[in-house]
């Protein structure tokens, strides 16, 4: 049984550096993790990266670090395009992966890591860290004590002024507001709401290389509800989410990181009745690595938090919103969409 998890890092962006906060501060905290390798495809960039960072060992190809025997989970800090191949490779030299969101750019993608991954019996978790924080079991616990009555409709947003980072811009590097941030409030809707989803329809405003930059989503699930969504990466938004029900309302402050939930009765929209504060944290990705140092002692496969059905429901409700928006990355051959009953025409 694992006792201690030797973390690796592939990517030496702001991304990876938040990573290895993370794990310096769970060490601290004696927790039994360790900052060990990055890997770039540059020995001078990982020598770097490992000298300021605190890590122990630095390789210039991914392949060199993957055959270190001491590594136990590679955490996967490049962009989206990148994904599938990095976890493939993972995967064949059976190391286990905590992969950032979007897990991969499309669907298609995704079952493909995921099915070499059940055949070779590694694990694999996307890090889509809301899934893991505290923050979502105290919002289900006070839904499910009917603090606002029945919930009926909910609003999310997340906007950052971000769009002149190639990352974000290049649709070569699965670039657009969709996969970096969309993906959070999608997913705070179906944290909330659940996943069984009738229509989705959407606005998308584009950037001049193709991508989308501005969008907002509207989902209506089969019992009635409603979500109404935005993302973008042309500006700043207070990243406010709200939950409406029949006595009352629930707002959190932060779709991807919250600080504090608060309860208003249907009618006083100006003193909450109730507030929670949501612990204090490193980062917030402790929860994800915590779950992963948890699941490898266990020996499965997948996270409860995140599971492998979860991240394709995801990317299939975002392969239905490109293709409303006809937007199809260079490398994929045709829009990855299929099930056209998901979209309202």
């Amino acid at each position: 049984m694992l006792k201690g998890m030797n973390v690796a890092i592939i990517g030496a962006g702001a991304i990876a550096r938040s990573m290895c906060q993370t794990i310096r501060g769970m060490k601290a905290n004696g927790r039994p993790v360790e900052l060990y390798a990055i890997a770039s495809r540059s020995q001078e960039k990982a020598d770097a990266f490992a000298r300021e960072e605190g890590v122990e060992k630095a390789y210039g190809s991914y392949e060199a670090m993957l055959a270190d025997p001491k590594v136990d989970l590679v955490y996967i800090a490049t962009p989206h395009s990148h994904h599938a191949e990095q976890m493939k490779l993972c995967i064949r030299y059976g190391k286990a992966v905590l992969c950032e969101k979007a897990f991969t750019p499309n669907q298609h993608q995704a079952e493909e890591v995921l099915h070499l991954a059940r055949e070779q019996g590694v694990y694999v978790a996307e890090a889509l860290w809301p899934r893991y924080m505290p923050s979502r079991w105290i919002i289900n616990e006070l839904l499910a004590e009917g603090v606002i009555g029945e919930p009926r409709m909910l609003y999310s947003n997340l906007c950052y002024a971000i769009e002149h980072k190639e990352r974000i811009m290049d649709p070569a590097l699965a670039g657009g507001a969709l996969l970096d941030l969309g993906i959070y409030v999608l997913n705070f809707a179906s944290m909330v709401f659940g996943d069984d989803i009738v229509r989705i329809n959407s606005t998308v405003e584009l950037m001049e290389t193709g991508v989308d930059r501005t969008e907002t989503i509207t989902i209506k699930y089969r019992d009635g509800k409603m979500a109404q969504l935005m993302a973008s990466t042309a500006f700043n938004s207070d990243r406010r989410c709200v939950i409406y029900g029949t006595k009352g309302y629930l707002t959190v402050d932060n779709v991807n990181n919250p600080g504090w939930i608060e309860i208003f009765d249907k009618d006083d929209r100006v003193h909450p009745i109730r507030r929670i504060d949501v612990p204090a944290q490193i980062t917030g990705y402790e929860y994800e690595v915590e779950a992963c140092l948890r699941d490898l002692q266990a020996g499965n496969l997948e996270p409860v938090e995140m599971p492998h059905q979860q991240t394709l429901m995801l990317l299939r409700q975002m392969d239905a919103l490109r293709a409303i928006w006809h937007i199809k990355f260079p490398f994929e051959d045709k829009s990855p969409f299929t099930d056209m009953e998901l979209i309202e025409r």
